[in-house]
């Protein structure tokens, strides 16, 4: 079923209206009708089971059949701390951290970054199209909220935010690895309290410095490793999301 969101001021009892481009795809581009069901997300969480009513020039409004808590999400938000990386990548980390649970991104310039936003007009061009490729992400994962990207932070400002955190992990190619380490990383993961905010650091092309690890074990971060390979920086944080969101959305575990 076709998923689509909209303002939370835009639900009522039992009425829902969607604006903006949704309207043209669900018209033009779908070609749907009126009787049709589709499912209606107010981006915080809660999915609404709705039929549509009518499709005017400028707003769908669908009628509410029934509600309830998106079932997509993980029992808690993680936060992921990316080190900027070159060219395209972060778009293509954004789009499968999306899909794979991420609550919210969070760029990181940290001291190997290559990239420089010191451009605000072009960061803010930047993140408005990174925004725009996290609700994509979104929408076609069934998402039940569109997680944020933030505008980029220091190395020193990311580990601030996250000393707010409950669990700060920092997988490092330096740490333990062998079947006792891999076993104390992987409990770390599945104790992760439901309702928590979790903040997750990945290194950029060249990982972190030695320093930067220190820095951020002293600040409260939990070293892990992540095996043996060392993994590229588009692929360290999705792996870990993978292990994370399996490890706690499995009863079998």
């Amino acid at each position: 079923m076709y998923h689509f969101y909209t303002e939370k001021s835009n639900i009522s009892e039992d009425t829902i209206y969607i604006t903006g481009e949704d309207v043209n795809h669900i018209k033009n581009v779908l070609r749907m009708k009126e009787g049709e069901e589709i499912i209606i997300c107010d981006s915080e969480g809660t999915d609404y089971h709705t039929r549509i009513k009518s499709l005017g020039r400028d707003e769908v409004v669908a009628e509410i059949l029934s509600s309830g808590i998106s079932e997509a999400e993980m029992p808690f938000r993680v936060h992921l701390f990316q080190g900027l990386p070159k060219k395209d990548k972060m778009e293509m980390i954004i789009q499968k951290s999306v899909e794979l649970g991420v609550f919210r991104i969070i760029p990181v310039m940290t001291k190997r970054v290559i990239v420089k936003l010191d451009d605000k007009k072009k960061e803010e061009a930047k993140n408005k199209r990174w925004q725009a490729i996290s609700e994509s992400a979104a929408k076609q994962s069934g998402r039940g909220i569109i997680p944020e990207v933030s505008n980029c932070m220091s190395f020193k400002e990311a580990l601030k935010a996250a000393g707010e955190m409950d669990v700060v992990l920092i997988p490092y190619e330096n740490a333990d690895s062998s079947p006792e380490g891999m076993k104390k990383s992987l409990e770390m993961i599945k104790n992760i309290p439901a309702g928590s905010d979790v903040a997750i650091f990945i290194g950029p092309e060249g990982g972190f410095e030695p320093t930067e690890v220190e820095e951020a074990i002293n600040s409260g971060a939990k070293e892990i490793s992540l095996g043996k390979r060392i993994l590229r920086t588009e692929t360290a944080g999705m792996m870990l999301l993978s292990v994370i969101g399996f490890l706690n959305s499995s009863n079998i575990i």
